[in-house]
């Protein structure tokens, strides 16, 4: 079912751009500024990562004036929601906020789904609390501490002091109860959280017997989950002691009503404000790359889709990332994407 907000946002968005001879698409052969509609027809649907979604709508939204006659659709389901509907052939694109996993690329070539990986962009994911909350800074230790497998039943802030203490942390943790609204496992953001901040704490936990082997890799499951960044943002927001983690765009977009911690990679390292420098740097420790799949037998058979994303690989990377409030690619990374993009 699509997401009712996106859909919302992008009926009758239409899209597309100049296409190419072969009507496959091509960054080099594609006007960066739009051009005369070809009078291309079609539909495109989008799915995935709620964290690309916005850059995918404002991709669609800038061809209006270019190819009327091409509605696309977006939605933003997950990153790994997304990639069912893609390996199941029911969408054109998907969005996604990691790269697809071991058993998604399965899954696509057990259903015959042939796709181009395109980076488009790079994200971080803050950290955040309500205003009124005053903790200075958070390290990985604290984050394992507060929302690792080990933080099941955790009541307040203060009590995770305990196991981030064993892992070295002095941090001194808010005497508050600690809700948490933060992303499930169907989303990109989700699993880049576990890979970036828990997962090498939560190995060592269980090399030392704290923790099974198999749970290494996971979270607390006793907190809010939500698929919608802005529900997280809505429920941290209401809340003095609230605790969560979206894409660094939608804490931006809300940096009036939610805070972001900065964030220290160790316990005894700097605390890192996440800023689109820091972010662009790697100097933010919780950064991750953003991408989208294509369809490969779809884009073969639609002129549509095929300028879609030649418009993505033009104004989408030049301008588009970061008017959604990501952080663009630099001039190499860009001409990488662009150059897997051309030899498709």
């Amino acid at each position: 079912m699509r997401n009712p907000r996106s859909t919302a946002k992008l009926l009758a968005v239409i899209a597309t751009t100049t296409l190419i001879a072969a009507a496959c698409g091509s960054s080099a052969d594609t006007s960066s500024t739009g051009g005369e509609s070809t009078g291309v027809e079609g539909e495109i649907f989008i799915s995935g990562s709620s964290t690309v979604e916005p850059i995918s709508i404002k991709v669609a939204e800038s061809f209006e004036d270019i190819e009327p006659g091409v509605i696309v659709d977006v939605e933003g389901p997950g990153t790994g929601d997304g990639f069912k509907k893609f390996c199941a052939g029911e969408s054109d694109i998907s969005d996604a906020s990691r790269q697809i996993k071991d058993a998604e690329a399965e899954a696509c070539a057990a259903a015959g789904i042939e796709y181009i990986e395109l980076r488009i962009g790079i994200d971080g994911i803050a950290v955040l609390t309500n205003p009124n909350n005053d903790i200075a800074c958070l390290n990985f230790a604290d984050l394992y501490a507060m929302v690792g497998p080990e933080a099941e039943g955790l009541k307040n802030w203060s009590d995770a002091a305990t196991v981030a203490g064993e892992l070295g942390s002095t941090t001194a943790f808010p005497d508050g109860e600690l809700l948490i609204t933060a992303p499930g496992a169907e989303s990109g953001t989700y699993d880049s959280f576990i890979e970036i901040a828990l997962e090498k704490m939560g190995e060592a936990r269980a090399a030392e017997g704290a923790i099974a082997e198999d749970a290494a890799a996971t979270t607390r499951t006793d907190y809010s989950s939500a698929a919608d960044d802005n529900v997280i943002v809505t429920n941290i927001a209401a809340d003095d002691t609230s605790f969560g983690w979206v894409g660094f765009a939608f804490a931006d977009e809300n940096a009036d009503t939610v805070r972001a911690i900065p964030i220290a990679k160790d316990v005894d390292g700097p605390c890192v404000e996440a800023t689109p420098e820091t972010i662009a740097s790697g100097e933010y420790p919780i950064s991750r790359s953003l991408y989208i799949y294509v369809n490969k037998a779809k884009l073969d058979e639609s002129p549509a889709l095929a300028a879609y994303v030649d418009h993505y690989m033009t104004v989408g990377l030049d301008s588009l990332v970061s008017a959604a409030d990501y952080v663009s690619l630099d001039d190499a990374a860009k001409a990488e994407t662009r150059a897997a993009w051309d030899s498709k």
